[in-house]
């Protein structure tokens, strides 16, 4: 007995897949919602975070800097460069205290008075706040 075979032929789909117009926009409309609702959160919190930032320096950084250097020569410096140069009147100088003169979140360099005109004992240090204006309702001090 004979076998025979019968050729046998598949046929492929040569088909593409692909997103359909409906799909695309409504992914389009899903982020477009999520966006909505998170980056007006994120945009509030710029603002914050550079007050935030400033105060830290104000309140701790450089304050904590100031009065290292008022521990080790007796009285507090003329200006703020002298933290990170020293000066020729400070015999006890065992910085620099800061790696460099930091500048506020928003650019400004921090303001210094010693004597204070607050802190008639101590030093004032201020940021001068967004508007880049001393005196005003936003500066931030110590």
């Amino acid at each position: 007995m004979k076998t025979q075979s019968y050729p046998f032929t598949v046929q492929k789909q040569n088909r593409t897949r692909a997103f359909t117009l409906v799909e695309i926009l409504l992914v389009v409309t899903i982020i477009g919602i999520l966006a909505a609702l998170v980056i007006p959160k994120i945009i509030g919190r710029a603002g914050q975070a550079r007050i935030t930032s400033s105060n830290a320096d104000v309140l701790g950084g450089i304050s904590s800097a100031l009065n290292l250097y008022e521990v080790d020569n007796g009285v507090f410096p003329k200006s703020l460069s002298d933290l990170i140069q020293q000066p020729s009147d400070a015999r006890n100088w065992r910085g620099p205290y800061l790696g460099k003169l930091p500048a506020d979140a928003w650019g400004h360099a921090y303001v210094y008075y010693y004597p204070g005109k607050q802190n008639q004992n101590s030093f004032d240090l201020l940021s001068i706040g967004p508007d880049g204006t001393e005196g005003t309702g936003d500066d931030i001090r110590n």
